[in-house]
């Protein structure tokens, strides 16, 4: 159900004094864009009239088609805490549409929009709760970011140890100003990482919940002087930044994953559409994981995972159940980082779940024991497979699976493997400091 209209939106930046409104939207790699006009040229955009290039976004369209408009979404209007109380800027999430009205099949919102239609024809809701981790850094002397702290704070520490207590505190308050609701915040193991976990909701709602937190956190980081970075892995040695997804179906507002009768306290729809997880996984970790250094994370030894398993008992597998049950009742998968596309991240989980409970796909035993404690001997016997271990893995497995086609297009999943080809080799093109320290002196 919409919240605002047209004349509310009108009304309130009128009455708020709103002097810029940013039109954003996100592109194919999970990068905002934003074009800003001034509240004289508020009504020209809610009729969804604003026109910009769009080849000149990376993974649109060509040159020869490049006229594109953006329409808003009347419910994503917020206000900016942190800009002047006077002339103030305000926000809406747009949708990508063609000259002719048509919408544009490349924007990840649509995609994601696609797949939870259908999951709404079958009755379902899918509802997501994202936990998002990332680093606060320092900046050198020209404000450019580093992968540099002073910090040896670890798992829930607090002040003095958390040097970015305060820093953490006003990103939480900021959030709450923007209608977040924070649960939780705290301190994560790696010295200078953090987490900030939001209440769950549907699928859309989550994804632009992600992309907004994202740009709060930076704002807030550099309004402290320091750095924000969604980087998996920015030092070696220790725990990278995950975005685990929790993810439950519900049908007529009753959670359908709950089974209080079953040992696990899973329902049959549940299993399905893990099953489904596990069928896709090794297609949809190009878009869970999708830059190079993604696979720095997902390394034995370390909390992320890097098997292909499941527990209602254990951390360490690529999918546990965790304890709560009944209406709490969820599924959470910890291989996504924050450097994924939520968009198309969402849309590829929802899919391969649904195509579980269609096909009455079951997913393997569950494995409740330490993986990483495995050998690869043991590992092989009990059938357990690896993620994709590379870029190149990874769009080698998302080439092989269909679904990924179904889902987000033949074009878009060209111009997407075709793009991170194309990182693959940048990044084996280029000499590493560890190949500096390692031949140079001796060879």
């Amino acid at each position: 159900m919409s919240r605002y209209t047209k004349k509310d939106i009108l009304e309130l930046v009128e009455e708020e004094d709103v002097e810029f409104i940013r039109l954003q939207f996100t592109d194919l790699f999970g990068s905002m864009k934003n074009l800003a006009v001034t509240s004289g040229q508020l009504q020209k955009a809610l009729d969804n009239r604003v026109m910009f290039d769009g080849s000149s976004i990376d993974g649109f369209v060509q040159v020869d088609e490049s006229d594109m408009y953006l329409y808003p979404d009347y419910n994503t209007f917020v206000t900016f805490p942190w800009r002047p109380q006077q002339g103030k800027v305000a926000r809406l999430i747009c949708e990508v549409h063609r000259p002719d009205g048509s919408c544009y099949e490349g924007d990840p919102r649509y995609i994601l929009k696609k797949i939870v239609s259908r999951a709404a024809d079958l009755g379902y809701r899918f509802n997501v709760g994202p936990e998002c981790e990332f680093f606060l850094y320092h900046v050198d002397d020209n404000g450019l970011p580093t992968n540099i702290t002073h910090e040896q704070a670890g798992y829930f520490d607090m002040g003095p140890l958390d040097f970015g207590e305060n820093a953490r505190r006003d990103m939480v308050l900021t959030l709450e100003d923007m209608g977040f609701q924070v649960e939780a915040s705290h301190h994560e193991n790696s010295p200078a990482q953090h987490e900030i976990d939001f209440k769950y909701d549907d699928a859309l709602e989550t994804a632009d919940n992600i992309m907004t937190f994202k740009m709060v956190i930076k704002t807030i980081a550099k309004r402290h002087g320091l750095h924000a970075t969604f980087m998996p892995k920015p030092r070696s040695g220790i725990d990278g930044s995950g975005m685990h997804i929790n993810m439950s179906l519900s049908k007529n507002g009753i959670n359908v994953f709950q089974d209080v009768q079953e040992p696990n306290g899973l329902s049959r729809e549940a299993y399905y559409f893990l099953g489904g997880i596990f069928r896709h996984i090794k297609a949809m970790t190009l878009i869970l994981n999708p830059i190079v250094n993604s696979y720095k994370r997902l390394v034995p030894g370390y909390e992320a995972p890097s098997y292909i398993a499941w527990s209602a008992k254990n951390r360490t597998p690529l999918v546990r159940i965790p304890a709560t049950r009944g209406e709490d009742t969820r599924i959470e998968l910890r291989s996504p980082d924050p450097s994924c596309n939520p968009y198309l991240a969402l849309a590829v989980c929802l899919a391969a779940g649904l195509d579980g409970i269609r096909n009455q796909i079951l997913p393997p035993a569950s494995r409740d024991m330490n993986i990483n404690a495995l050998s690869l001997e043991e590992l092989k016997n009990l059938g357990i497979e690896s993620l994709p271990r590379n870029l190149k893995e990874a769009v080698d497995e998302f080439g092989k699976d269909p679904l990924m086609k179904e889902v987000l297009g033949t074009e878009v999943c060209r111009k997407y493997a075709q793009a991170k080809r194309k990182e693959w080799e940048a990044y084996n093109a280029q000499i590493s400091e560890w190949e500096l320290q390692n031949y140079l002196l001796r060879i």
